[in-house]
């Protein structure tokens, strides 16, 4: 993995905590001032508005994270791709993926991906209750979405399914801190790497990547908290 060794060396490690968790208060996701009554409605009610995905889904941090998921998916020849948390297909619209399955809980999500892809054969969207059960895939992304998860068992659900739907990989994109920042609107960072110890213990952190750009104050959009965790299955290390 070449491009992601040249990623590691050329960046720092910095971590997320509170001090610079609590200061994201009003910053994340642009100026959405959207409350919710739970995370699934925030985003329908978000995407019916014509909002987007967020600042880490453009520019550099898309950039960024195709670079490495490009790389990822040519080197372990990986065939399927599932997402969960397909949002608005702009990180997609630079994915290089042999087939691409994605999922979203927000219908207008879903049916954005479903338009802008509709002449493309090799890309699938669905809402989680459409999901063929049997479905799996080589490599399963979550990228930036835990930290959006505000209920614990819409978390919980959440994870199980990364990894029940995966034969092979799960990357994560996420930070990883326990940290609320406002019970009123979208954000809740979580050490989801404590839930992953817990709850599948057989899958094994391969690689850490940390962000080419590290959060700053004074760039909060051009700037993420997130970082990469590949994680691989059992039975894929022989």
């Amino acid at each position: 993995m070449g491009t992601m060794d040249n990623i590691r060396r050329s960046v720092g490690r910095i971590p997320v905590v509170g001090p610079i968790a609590r200061r994201l208060g009003g910053m994340i996701l642009g100026s959405s001032r959207l409350k919710i009554r739970d995370s699934a409605d925030y985003w329908e009610r978000r995407y019916r508005a014509g909002g987007t995905s967020g600042a880490g889904s453009y520019d550099r941090l898309a950039q960024f994270k195709a670079e490495v998921l490009n790389g990822f998916v040519k080197t372990h020849d990986i065939r399927t791709v599932l997402e969960a948390g397909s949002g608005d297909g702009s990180q997609l619209e630079i994915a290089e993926y042999p087939t691409y399955i994605g999922v979203d809980v927000a219908p207008s999500a879903v049916e954005l991906g479903r338009k802008k892809f509709a002449d493309d054969p090799t890309k699938t969207f669905y809402l989680p209750d459409e999901v063929p059960a049997d479905l799996k895939a080589d490599l399963v992304l979550s990228l930036d979405v835990i930290y959006h998860l505000v209920e614990d068992d819409v978390f919980d659900r959440y994870m199980r399914d990364l990894f029940d739907r995966s034969s092979r990989y799960v990357i994560v994109y996420s930070s990883n801190s326990d940290e609320l920042l406002d019970p009123g609107r979208h954000v809740r960072h979580r050490a989801f790497t404590k839930w992953i110890d817990q709850h599948r213990p057989d899958w094994r952190l391969v690689e850490n990547i940390p962000n080419a750009y590290p959060f700053d104050t004074a760039d909060p959009k051009r700037t993420s908290f997130a970082d990469f965790y590949i994680y691989e299955a059992p039975a894929a290390g022989g």
